[in-house]
């Protein structure tokens, strides 16, 4: 069986495109772009100066707006002024109010100070006119009595004079035992503050005299009493705990390992003996 042939015949486009020879009104070629119609260099100048001019519909268009916007701004300024000014015209207006109740009050209050005042002094005119006219009846009937009812009257009235004066010397005198009272009293409360003080002090020395003594007392104390409360005591372990008495258990341990020793067992060296036996001869 041989091999298929899949192979495929290559054509060169652009030698085919060749054979094939010019096409047809295809479009402009790059011949034709760059030999194009071009301006002068006047030409663009006005075409420039053109441009930045601009419209002029566009610039009326813009001044209208202009002219619009400023008009606004006028009618706006002119409400805000106004609503500033009636606000300064109400505060204005709020103030000279309050002055106006202010000096109304004040006007009220002289008048009613005036009013009082003339009460007052009517009130001390109509009491000095009844005194005058007391005096005038009470001398109208002293001169109607006789010599002898003079005579009492002056009396009587000598008597009230000097009971009026010995009144007043007895207030005086009652006003300054009082006041000696009081001062005794408060003599007295800081003397007897200081003796109690003092009693106090005494008893504190007093109480720390006998706790000093009974100290060294303690201290001083003969050795067979410390010796009998050491004994009575106790014993304590570090933290606090009685300690039991361990001489019968140690003696029975070491009983033990003797017995259990295996060097022991053998025969004993009489070294020792014999060095023993001579010492106790030079003794002797």
């Amino acid at each position: 069986m041989g091999k298929r042939d899949n192979r495929v015949a290559y054509i060169n486009p652009i030698a085919a495109s060749r054979a094939k020879g010019p096409s047809g009104n295809a479009g402009p070629t790059i011949q034709d772009y760059l030999g194009r119609p071009r301006p002068t260099w006047e030409e663009l100048k006005e075409q420039l100066e053109r441009k930045k001019k601009g419209s002029r519909t566009l610039a009326d268009f813009e001044d209208k707006m202009n002219e619009k916007w400023r008009k606004e701004l006028a009618k706006n300024r002119e409400k805000l002024l106004s609503a500033i000014e009636k606000e300064k015209e109400k505060k204005t207006a709020d103030k000279e109010k309050e002055k106006k109740t202010a000096d109304k009050e004040k006007e009220k209050k002289t008048a009613d100070k005036e009013k009082e005042k003339k009460t007052a002094d009517k009130e001390k005119e109509e009491k000095k006119e009844k005194k005058e006219k007391k005096k005038k009846e009470k001398k109208k009937s002293n001169r109607h009595s006789s010599s002898s009812s003079s005579s009492s009257s002056d009396s009587s009235s000598s008597s009230s004079s000097e009971s009026e004066d010995t009144d007043e010397k007895k207030s005086v005198k009652k006003k300054r035992k009082r006041k000696k009272s009081s001062a005794r009293r408060a003599s007295n409360g800081s003397e007897d503050d200081s003796d109690a003080e003092s009693k106090k002090k005494k008893r504190i020395k007093e109480e720390g005299d006998k706790d000093k003594d009974d100290k060294s007392r303690k201290k001083k104390g003969s050795p067979s009493e410390a010796i009998k409360t050491h004994l009575q005591s106790p014993l304590l372990n570090q933290r606090g705990k009685r300690l039991k008495p361990r001489r019968k258990r140690e003696v029975a341990r070491k009983r033990t390992k003797s017995q259990t020793n295996p060097r022991r067992r053998g025969k004993r060296s009489t070294r020792n003996t014999a060095e023993k036996r001579k010492r106790r001869q030079l003794l002797i």
